[in-house]
This record gives structure tokens, C-alpha cells and sequence, in this order.
């Protein structure tokens, strides 16, 4: 396993993390504790120690899932969890972004989690007027002054937003999280050479695409119907994976797997600091971590080669 710092926050974390989002039961599975110890077994075998949660993964679901399979080694993990969204139903969220939402999620994080605090806090894909809100900064800040989260971050919804990442140093945050992969390299044009001034860490979400990247599955695939790719990716679908078909042809070296060359392709780009790719149980852990050791394989002429000032 390979290490960096994220950002400025000094932080030496894993270069593949695990994301959880399927522990809350929306990709077509329901998660025990023998299910989610036996993932993080597999990823502190192989050097994982950098988790990636959220309080809408289920009501605390997946954050809860968690504290009962590594409170009792929290000083091994860095966990990052957010704040803005309240789980309804499958599929369905409240928004809560302001400052006394904030506090109320991040205690309930914190109780679901076993721990006293979260390494990372971020905000949750708000809109720009949510983002506005200057009493929940101060609140973040209160936070972090309380010593009940160590960094704040910012999960952006848009993969251009750059106007919130360009405010990230005046508001405190130290820590930017957005969808890259490569089906989706928008964050190339500005968004990372912010980060790249400001020092900020960058964590990658959706790595493979939702699983389009993992090399399963095929043009004319249907998903479960309580699968969210079901639910929300259903409308172009056959055409990127008909794209990842020319990729999987025209770019990956012979001798490595689809899904951890693109994994690599992301960790190539030298804004990001680590990977957060879902996983469905220990064998998926490890073939995730494999993309650690592919990172000197595979596209070497990367857009964003030479670091920017």
C-alpha cells in the first residue's frame, strides 16, 4: 500500500480508502456486522486506514455498521463522515445544511460511530446558497474548536463547482471530495488546479463509475430495480459502457484488470490524494488495494502530469 498526505491537514492516509454507501442498504444489498468486520479485516490487511462515510447511508446506518466493527480500534482509522442530508426512505433525502442541523448530525455520527471524533467533516454536496450559509461555517469551526472533528472538507456536488472550492481556504476547509473517474474528468479543468494552489487533499468518490469501470458488465445490462444504478443512472447507460468497451480494448495494458487500472488511472493525477471505491465484501477490499501496486502501470501521459502552480 501506498501512502500521501492529504493536503494540508498533514495526514498520512491510504491511497485506496473504502467507501461505504452500499452499508446503507441502496445498491441492492443489506450489510451485517459479520459482512462489514470481516471488509475492514481485509482492509487492514492490506494497509487500508482511511474510511468514508456519511450520515445519509441509512439513518447513520453504515456510520453505525462501522463503530460497532472498529470502535474498539479507532486510532488505527481516519474516518471521514458529512453533514447535510437526512435519510427518508431508499432514494430520498431531507436537506439539513444549517448550523443546528449540523451539530444535531454530527453527535448522532458520532454516537453511531463509537468515537469521540471524526477526522474529517464534510459538507455534503450542498447547492451554492446552502454553501452561503455563514453560520454553519462558524459552526464548523465551533466543531472543530470542541475537538469533535479534526478537519472540515467539502464533498462538491457539481464536478465544476470551482466557486466552492476557490472559497475553501477563507472558510476553513481543508479537504475537497469529488466524482472522478475516467468517464468523468471534469474536475481537470479547474477544479484541481484549485485544490493544487490551496494544498487542499482531494478525495476521489465513485472511482469506478459506479461499478461501470469494474469490467461486469456489459451494453443492454439491467440492474435490480432497488439498485440505485437503476434508479438514477438508467439514461445513457449503454453508451458509456460501450465507452468503457473501447477503453478496456485501446488502453489497458495487457496483464492488469479493468478495475484496478482505473483505479491507478485516477491515483495518477497528482491532485488526488487517495481512491474511495464502494466494495462488496474482503475479495473486492483486496482487488480494490491491488491498484496500489498498478500505479507505475498503465497510462503514463496523464492530462495532468505536471503539477500546477
Amino acid at each position: 500500500m501506498h501512502y500521501r498526505k492529504l493536503g494540508r491537514t498533514g495526514l498520512e492516509i491510504s491511497v485506496v480508502g473504502v467507501g461505504t454507501w452500499q452499508f446503507g442498504g441502496e445498491w441492492g444489498r443489506s450489510y451485517t456486522t459479520t459482512d462489514v468486520a470481516a471488509i475492514f479485516a481485509a482492509a487492514q490487511d492490506v494497509g487500508i486506514n482511511f474510511i468514508d462515510t456519511a450520515e445519509c447511508y441509512g439513518d447513520h446506518l453504515a456510520e453505525s455498521l462501522i463503530g460497532q466493527c472498529v470502535g474498539a480500534e479507532r486510532d488505527r482509522w481516519f474516518i471521514a463522515t458529512k453533514w447535510g442530508h437526512k435519510f427518508h426512505e431508499c432514494f430520498k433525502r431531507d436537506r439539513c445544511f444549517g448550523a443546528a442541523d449540523l451539530m444535531t448530525q454530527l453527535d448522532a455520527s458520532l454516537r453511531a460511530l463509537h468515537t469521540d471524533h471524526v477526522d474529517v467533516l464534510q459538507f455534503h454536496s450542498g447547492d451554492d446558497d446552502e454553501f452561503a450559509d455563514a453560520a454553519m461555517w462558524e459552526t464548523a469551526a465551533k466543531a472543530k474548536e470542541q475537538g469533535k472533528v479534526r478537519f472540515i472538507g467539502n464533498s462538491i456536488g457539481a464536478n465544476d463547482n470551482v466557486s466552492q472550492v476557490d472559497q475553501s481556504t477563507s472558510l476553513g476547509v481543508d479537504v475537497i471530495q469529488v466524482i472522478y473517474n475516467r468517464l468523468q474528468r471534469e474536475p481537470e479543468t479547474a477544479v484541481f488546479p484549485s485544490c493544487q494552489r490551496q494544498d487542499l487533499g482531494v478525495l476521489a468518490r465513485v472511482p469506478l463509475a459506479s461499478g461501470f469501470l469494474s469490467g461486469k458488465y456489459k451494453p443492454g445490462h439491467v440492474f435490480p430495480a432497488d439498485d440505485v444504478r437503476e434508479v438514477w443512472m438508467k439514461d445513457g447507460r449503454d453508451e458509456k459502457l460501450r465507452q468503457v468497451e473501447r477503453i478496456a480494448a485501446e488502453e489497458v495494458p495487457d496483464g492488469i484488470a479493468l478495475a484496478p487500472w482505473a483505479l491507478a488511472w485516477v491515483l495518477k493525477n497528482p491532485a488526488v490524494t487517495a481512491v474511495i471505491p464502494g466494495c462488496k465484501d474482503a475479495a473486492q477490499v483486496r482487488a480494490n488495494a491491488a491498484a496500489a501496486t498498478a500505479l507505475d502501470i498503465g497510462q503514463t501521459d496523464h492530462p495532468m502530469a505536471v503539477v500546477r502552480g
